[in-house]
Formats: structure tokens, sequence, C-alpha cells
């Protein structure tokens, strides 16, 4: 592996953390809103169903400023991450 790759692959892991704690804190939102059935599935308000199909055909430029700031609100958490990566890369002379 080159070193130019280690950098990176370490940059991909820390990433895909946060995007593993992101994931797993919206799938406890969305078990939490639905009720759990016998067999173990859940059913979902329609109403949370036809906000959130909405949201996924709407692009990102269209939604209202609040969805936009949940969006943003997200995208915060790897920015330390990869402010750290840039400035690391910065200082090994790669950059």
């Amino acid at each position: 592996m080159s070193s130019t790759a280690e950098p990176l692959d370490d940059l991909i892991e820390k990433l895909a953390a946060i995007e593993h704690e992101r994931w797993a804190h919206w799938q406890q939102f969305v078990h939490t809103s639905g009720t759990r059935q016998a067999d173990g599935s859940l059913i979902l308000p329609p109403d949370m169903v036809e906000r959130w199909q909405r949201q996924i055909e709407t692009p990102y430029s269209d939604l209202s400023d609040a969805e936009k700031a949940s969006d943003r609100e997200q995208v915060s958490k790897y920015l330390p991450t990869v402010e750290e990566w840039f400035l690391q890369k910065r200082g090994s002379g790669n950059g």
C-alpha cells in the first residue's frame, strides 16, 4: 500500500464510523416512530412515510429551509474529521 493510500484509507475508515453512527441514530428514530408487530416488523405512521417519500423525491435545492438545515447539521459531523485529514496532509508536505 502506498503512503498516499494509507492516509486516505484512514480518512475513509473515520468517515465510515461517523456514517454508521449517523445511520444507527436514524434507524433508532425510525424504529421508535413505528409500532412493532408480534413478528418483529414495524408499521410506520402514514404521515411520516409520506413526508420521507416527498423528501426522497425532492432535490436538495428544493427542500425547505428546515430540511436543508437538518442536512447541514449532519454534514457538520463530518467536517472536523475532514479538516483534520487535510491539515495532516498539508503538514506532511502532500498537499
